[in-house]
């Protein structure tokens, strides 16, 4: 009987790393996704980088918290998010003490001398509206909407998945996006063609 517990015991640490590689396999290979995320949630890739590898770290370690069998996907993206959220109340919390200078402005007083025209054609249009002015204007919008934009037109989440995601009611989801949505297009329309 008392060789029977270690080998018991041994079962049971040999299952639990076997349970441990799989969770890893199956997080790391929604890697890219979660990247997109990330990528939308915050304004510069770095910013993202550090998101997706602080979001992985805190997986791996409350790794036995995930029930297997559930979306991961969606348990991935609300530590993703809720670690976002707590960025964005520590960078709120802490004063910008960079100097702005001449420099910050140079694309947009390009693009104020450019647009000398009223009328502007569709390439102007598309070209002006770059990858990067989109970024932008998501890090532009408060969290809240931001967190939903991104995960319902981003994400391609359904309005159920990023209610569990954030943990907010679906009606919450729907009037987050709106407003997002609407405020999105109105700094789009302002900040980048004017």
């Amino acid at each position: 009987m008392v060789e029977a517990e270690p080998e018991i015991e041994g079962r049971r640490i040999a299952a639990e790393a076997r349970d441990r590689v799989r969770f890893e396999e199956e997080a790391l290979a929604l890697a890219d996704q979660v990247y997109r995320v990330a990528r939308r949630l915050v304004g510069t890739r770095e910013e993202a980088e550090d998101l997706v590898q602080d979001t992985y770290s805190r997986a791996f370690r409350s790794w036995r918290s995930y029930t297997p069998g559930t979306n991961l996907r969606a348990w991935l993206l609300r530590i993703l998010t809720n670690l976002n959220l707590d960025r964005g109340r520590k960078v709120q919390r802490t004063p910008d003490t960079q100097p702005i200078e001449e420099g910050d402005y140079y694309l947009a007083n390009k693009m104020v001398e450019a647009s000398g025209e009223q009328v502007l054609d569709q390439d102007r249009v598309v070209e002006k509206l770059s990858q990067d002015s989109i970024v932008t204007a998501l890090s532009s919008l408060p969290h809240d909407f931001r967190d939903t934009v991104v995960l319902v037109d981003i994400g391609e989440f359904s309005y159920a998945d990023a209610a569990q995601i954030l943990d907010i009611p679906i009606g919450t989801v729907m009037s987050r996006l709106h407003r997002g949505r609407r405020l999105l297009k109105q700094e789009l329309a302002e900040g980048r063609l004017a």
